[in-house]
Formats: C-alpha cells, structure tokens, sequence
C-alpha cells in the first residue's frame, strides 16, 4: 500500500526551514531527537564531536575493536553476523562525518581488523564478498583525497590488499 501523504524533498525542506523561527527550528530538531536514535546519535556528533574529527574517528576505532574482541568465532555463522553489524555501525559513523577521509580511514582499519581477527574468511562466500565491497569503497573514497592524504592511505591500502 502506498503513502498517500508525499515526503518533501531536501530542498523543500531547506525553503521551509528557511522561513521558520528558530524557536521553532529548535523545537523541531528536538522533536527528531526524540523520535528515532539515529536521529539523537546523528545531532549529537555534529553538537558536540564534529569539531575534533581525528578524536572522533579514534573514537570509532575504540568501538571497533571492543566489538572484534566481542566475536564469538566458534562458529563461522555467528562471527559473519556480528562482523556484518560492526560494518553497519562503522557505516552508520562515516555517515554521520560526511567525510571522504573518516570514509578512507574507518573502512581501512575495520578490512585491517577483520583480517587480523583471525577469523577464517575464506570459509565463507559472504564474509570474502563482504571484504572485496569495502576494498572497493575504499579505492573509490581514496580519489577524493588530497594527494598527501592518498599517499598516507595507499600504503596501507596495498598492504591490505596484498595480505
């Protein structure tokens, strides 16, 4: 069944906001706070942790390997699933910076993470195509860096590669 009522485009909103006090613009922004954690989680890094991204990324990286360390690799199903919602949550941080760089770094380190778990990849088709997507990402986000940056990140990028 299809919505009857019609979603507004960005740039709608963006007209709309534009016209509206910001009282309201504030009320309106709590209001989405509230309704969906996404939301929270997304007004919180840019209130409070956008101004310090290499802090942040760090930050990100803390969580990645407390939720590596957390795998329960026992069993190859169980550890694909977990290593799937580790990728989900790191996607979900590169979303929120909006930042080619935070893209480069935080992918690199969780494919470094995922090899050097110890976790037998090769064992399943899932966890080998899951790995070659994000190799893919990563080559695409490392174009969009200055050339310094590209440098920095190639090395390690064919070392991935190469392992």
């Amino acid at each position: 069944m299809e919505s009857v009522i019609k979603t507004a485009t960005v740039s709608e909103l963006k007209d709309e906001l534009q016209s509206v006090p910001p009282a309201q613009v504030l009320a309106l922004c709590l209001r989405l706070a509230k309704f969906k954690k996404e939301n929270k989680e997304l007004l919180t890094y840019l209130l409070f942790e956008a101004h310090d991204l290499p802090g942040y990324m760090e930050a990100v990286k803390r969580e990645i390997d407390r939720l590596f360390s957390e795998i329960n690799s026992s069993n190859i199903y169980f550890a694909k699933k977990t290593i799937q919602k580790i990728l989900s949550i790191t996607n979900k941080h590169i979303r929120y910076t909006g930042s080619k760089h935070a893209e480069t770094e935080l992918l690199l380190y969780f494919c470094i993470s995922l090899k050097a778990s110890g976790i037998p990849i090769k064992k399943s088709t899932a966890l080998i195509n899951l790995l070659a997507n994000q190799i893919k990402k990563i080559e695409k986000s490392l174009a969009f860096l200055h050339e310094d940056l590209q440098y920095d990140y190639i090395k390690a990028f064919e070392q991935l590669k190469a392992n």
